[in-house]
Order: structure tokens, then sequence, then C-alpha cells
């Protein structure tokens, strides 16, 4: 049981199958990113207008590109803390735990966003079945935010209790999720456009006049892109969980391109029925009175017993990202713990569930701050542009560790049993370094050009907060290892224990 430095194994079991790995990545990535994200992107982003189809479809070359990278550094590096891992062994264990670290804070803020935005899918689904009282309590800004709560620990509690159990709970709701988000592009796709004017006609009297054109803008854009790209994080989930896969040099990398390859089918044929029914310039129009989803938009052409169904998915969506972000966040703590950058304690498995406890209860402290934050910020884009941020950053480093580790560990490089023709490799690593890094610098000009009202909702700025937090910890922690005599060449050069 003993490792090469003197410590002891990880306690870690591989009891996750493709199947669960797969589901881990797909509701990692759909909820927000489906449901709210392409349509409420007409306020953060004005002038997108009918452009935001073609933005997706953009913002998924880059996406597969840190995928393929993905499954590249997670088929010789299979361990719990992937992204992680794998930059700390290809390029530098400094970038390595500062990155991660930045993921960490972005996806640990995401899951808090996740919580607090899924209340307003249950209120509207008591509002359609006819509970108006209930639906009014659930508006109620304390009871949203104990609701939230609720969710969040739930979840947290899942996964504390073990791998088995977070299958069981993940795999049925991700069925459920694609059975009823299928309705909204059956809907989508089987109303035009004058359907949807004839009927809020009806239903409010309202007029809406034809869409005038809009001009393309490559600058609007490319940001719209870079905002879209939000939505295909989620899969390195899969990388996080890969000290408990089974078969891990073959599975993960399946894993990936199985949940890539089918959010982005479903993210693009969903937006394209909303789209197809509801006219772009209403959607613009909506989202700067109120917070607008699909659900919401396609309730105007149905039957209110459809409508209940397509919010009963969207909030099953939203409510599946949880158990599946927890594990990725707690994850990467204990990567870190394991290497001994962090405190040690945070290393700590539960003798008998096998899970890194302690790591996920402070995932869900950071999650629940996170809550706190939207609801004293009002606005959950804040939380998304930060996770934004983040990814892009730790993306960016993971396509170049492709192109490093050849050289800086040809050991763990020979490990790699996807994608090992060197030129291809090469090619992942430049393409995706040239996609990410434009993403990056969009997306950081976009939020500093804003004027939010101060500082601290600027994401660039509170990712600059976080990255030297971050630096602050490594260099303590490190200190301490040298102090104790550790040899960190040859610890950062070879892969944490089973």
């Amino acid at each position: 049981m003993a490792k090469k430095d003197g410590g002891v194994k990880t306690g870690l079991t591989r009891q996750m199958g493709i199947l669960g790995l797969a589901a881990t990545g797909i509701c990692s990535m759909m909820g927000a990113g489906i449901n709210v994200v392409p349509f409420m992107i007409q306020r953060n982003v004005p002038g997108i207008g009918p452009y935001v189809l073609p933005a997706f479809l953009v913002a998924a070359v880059p996406a597969i590109l840190a995928a393929m990278a993905y499954a590249i550094l997670s088929s010789a590096m299979p361990r719990a803390g992937g992204s992680y891992v794998h930059v700390s062994r290809s390029l530098n264990p400094y970038l390595g735990f500062v990155a991660s670290f930045s993921q960490w804070f972005g996806l640990s803020v995401a899951i808090g966003v996740v919580s607090y935005v899924v209340v307003p899918f249950l209120r509207d689904v008591a509002f359609g079945l006819g509970w108006a009282e209930i639906g009014e309590i659930l508006e109620l800004g304390f009871v949203r935010l104990a609701i939230s709560f609720a969710f969040l620990w739930i979840f947290v509690l899942v996964n504390i209790q073990g791998i088995k159990l977070y299958e069981r709970t993940l795999i049925p709701l991700m069925f459920l999720m694609f059975g009823l988000g299928a309705i909204v592009i059956v809907v989508g796709f089987s109303h035009d456009q004058a359907d949807f004017v004839a009927a809020i006609q009806a239903k409010e009297g309202r007029q809406i006049a034809e869409a005038a054109s809009q001009p393309f803008d490559w600058k609007i854009f490319v940001t719209a892109s870079a905002l879209l790209f939000s939505s295909f994080i989620g899969f390195d989930s899969i990388a996080q969980a890969g000290g408990e896969a089974k078969n891990p040099g073959k599975s993960l990398p399946i894993a990936i391109a199985i949940a890539i390859l089918t959010v982005g089918a479903f993210y693009l044929l969903f937006t394209w029925a909303v789209y197809h029914s509801v006219p772009w310039d209403f959607i613009a129009a909506e989202s700067m009175k109120k917070d607008i989803s699909a659900p919401g938009l396609l309730s105007y052409v149905l039957p209110p017993v459809w409508g209940v169904l397509i919010l009963t998915g969207a909030a099953i969506a939203l409510i599946n990202d949880l158990p599946a972000m927890i594990l990725s966040v707690s994850r990467l703590m204990f990567a870190w713990a394991e290497d001994g950058i962090f405190p040690r304690s945070v290393a700590r498995v539960h003798p008998v569930r096998k899970t890194p406890a302690t790591a996920i209860v402070v995932s869900g402290v950071m999650a629940s701050i996170g809550i706190l934050g939207c609801h004293l910020a009002s606005d959950f884009f804040l939380g998304i542009d930060i996770m934004v941020t983040s990814m892009l950053v730790n993306f960016l480093l993971m396509v170049v560790s492709v192109y490093t580790l050849q050289r800086r560990n040809p050991t763990l490089a020979r490990g790699i049993v996807v994608v090992k023709e060197r030129w291809k490799q090469v090619f992942i690593a430049v393409a995706g370094a040239a996609l990410l890094g434009s993403l990056l610098i969009v997306h950081i000009v976009k939020d500093l050009a804003s004027s939010p009202g101060a500082w601290y909702f600027h994401s660039t700025f509170i990712w600059i907060v976080v990255m030297i937090v971050a630096t602050m910890i490594y260099f303590r922690e490190k200190g301490k290892l040298t102090k104790q005599g550790v040899n960190l060449s040859e610890r950062f050069s070879q892969l944490p224990p089973e």
C-alpha cells in the first residue's frame, strides 16, 4: 500500500464504466448552457441577433480540439484531477496548479449558479400546474436561497456516498433529460415563426413586427462564440474522474468523444429548433426585460401540459449539472493534496465509501459561496464569465501540454493510446492554442470594456485575484515540501499513485 515517497495509496477504486463517465461529461455540459445561455446571450452580447447558431458552430471547433487534447493526455495519465495532473507532468507544476485552481474556482462558482438558477424553473413548473401559491412562495428571496442550498448539499451527499449511488442517480436523470429535451426539438421544428406570432397575439394581444435585418459584425460574432464556448465546458470532468475509471486508457477517451459529440449535436438541434419557431428579435427584446429560457419561449405555442413537461426537462437538465460538477471539482482538490501542494487532509478518502469526502465537502462550501454571490449580484452571467475565463486558460494549457509532453516527459508520452502520430498532436496543439487564445483575448477585452459598476463585477479582475491566491498557496506548500526533503523533480515527473 505504500507509495514511492512513503505516503499511502489514494484509496480510490476503479468502479466507473464508460456510461457513467460519459454521463458525467454530458451532465456537466448540459443545463444552463442549453436552456438559458443561447437566448440570454441576446442581452449579454447585444447585436448577435440571428447569428447565434453560426456562433455555436464556431465555438464547437476549439471545444473539439480541447476535447482531443484531453483524450490524448487522459489515455497516458488516467488519474484523479486529470487536468491538473496533465499540465503538471507535461508542462509545469506551477502552471498546472494555478490553472486548475482557477478552474476549480470557476466551476465551483458555476455549481452555485446552477443551484440558484434551477429554482425559477421549479417556480414556472408550479405556475404551469396551476399551483399559484407555491409559485409565489418560490419567488421569495429567502426561499430561493434555501432551496438552492438544499439541492447543492443533497448532491454533495450523493457524491460522498460513493460511485455506485452517483451512477444510479446520474444515468437515469440523463436519459430523462434527453427525453424531455427532445420535446423542445420536435415542437420547435413543428412550428414556424408565423405560428408563434399568431399564438402570442391570441394569448396576450401583442403584435410582433417583422424582424429588421441585422448587420453582421465580426467583433460581436466572435464575442458571442467566446461566451457560447461555455456551453461545451464540462467534458473535462471525465478526465477528473480518471482515478475511478475502469480500463481508463481506453474508457476515458471514448467517454470524452461520446460526450462532446452527443452534446454538440443536441445543442445545435435544440438551439436551431427554438430559433426556428421564435423570432430572434422577440427573444432579444424579452431578454432585456427579464431572464428567459427555451421552455418559457416555447410555452406560447404549446398546450399547458407540454409546457410543464419541457420546463420539467429544463429543471432536470440543471439539476443534472450538480453531481457531475461536484465530482469534478472535488477530484481536483484531491489531486493537489495527493501531490502535497494543498493541505494533506483534503486527500482523505472514506475507508468504506472510497470517496474523497473532505474535498467534496470543501467544494460544496465554495459552491455555497457561489450561491450567495448570485443572490447578491442579481446576475448569474458574472458566474458564467468567471468560469469561461478560467476554463479557456485551462484548455489553452491542455493543448500546449499535448505539444510539450513528449519532450518533457517521454516516458509518460509512450502511454498515449489515441492520436499517436506526432504530426497530428502538433496540429491539435497549434490549432487549439490559436483558437482558444483568440477566444480568451476576445473574452477578456469584452469583459474589461463593460461598465458593471464595480471592479469586482469584472470576471477578469476576479480571476487575477484567484490566480494570486493560488500562487501564494503553491509557493507556501512547495516550500514545506522542500524543507521536508521531497524530490520535487521526481514527484512531478511521475504519475500519482493508483
